[in-house]
């Protein structure tokens, strides 16, 4: 079964980018002269998704007056914070916009590009209420690290600093069952990753499937600058 439905967190502020792209939501920082969320937008067109969720909430008016309700064939809504509610509490909020009973969720500030259809099978093999794509790099203290079993079942997570060296982290791609957030009782304003996946991994089965492909998160300015370069010479 093809998902084609998507929520994107495009709600954050940018802090530490601040300096490099003013006061604008991350998501809206200029790579090589257009909004970082248009090519995120077009990876999401390029695997056939027809529908999209905006989490939004700093500055919201910025994104919907650029990108209105259409982009290319995506039909877009937008599910608008009045107030900060947190990673979880933001895909609890849009996953109400979604009309199927399962939805993808990207980060509007990384590009994983990552094979939909892989995670897909995946998905759906493991009988999974919430699958997480991981990735792995050469050093995980930046993000945190993320363990699992030979099954693929998550049996950790490590906080930022707590590992160093190569280990695999969360890629911030999520495949999740839309019921999900009523087998389970959260805060109005709760963090996908602490309040849920490190509350829950112990006996909620949580399954995570390794991506390789080209992943960037422009979080910070050195990986900002670096996406004007590699998206120039990748022709994105």
């Amino acid at each position: 079964m093809v998902v084609q439905e998507a929520i994107i967190l495009a709600g954050g502020r940018g802090t530490r980018l601040k300096e490099t792209i003013g006061d604008i939501p991350k998501p809206m920082a200029l790579v090589n002269g257009r909004p970082f969320l248009e090519y995120v937008l077009d990876y999401l067109y390029d695997q056939m998704i027809d529908h999209v969720v905006l989490s939004v909430g700093f500055k919201h008016d910025l994104i919907k007056n650029h990108f209105h309700n259409k982009y290319k064939s995506i039909d877009i809504n937008y599910a608008i914070e009045t107030e900060p509610l947190g990673t979880g509490g933001a895909i609890r909020l849009a996953i109400e916009f979604i009309s199927g009973m399962k939805a993808l969720v990207f980060n509007g500030d990384t590009l994983f590009r990552i094979n939909l259809d892989r995670l897909f099978e995946f998905h759906f093999s493991k009988s999974s209420d919430f699958s997480l794509v991981l990735r792995k790099i050469d050093d995980v203290s930046r993000y945190g690290a993320v363990e699992r079993d030979d099954n693929h079942r998550i049996t950790d997570f490590c906080e930022k600093g707590d590992k160093r060296g190569e280990g695999m982290i969360n890629g911030g791609v999520y495949l999740i069952n839309k019921n999900f957030f009523e087998k389970h009782r959260f805060p109005e304003k709760f963090s996908i990753e602490k309040d849920c996946f490190e509350r829950l991994y112990k006996v909620h089965p949580f399954y995570g499937v390794i991506c390789r492909q080209y992943f960037i998160d422009i979080g910070v300015p050195e990986d900002y600058l670096k996406a004007q370069d590699e998206f120039k010479r990748f022709n994105y």
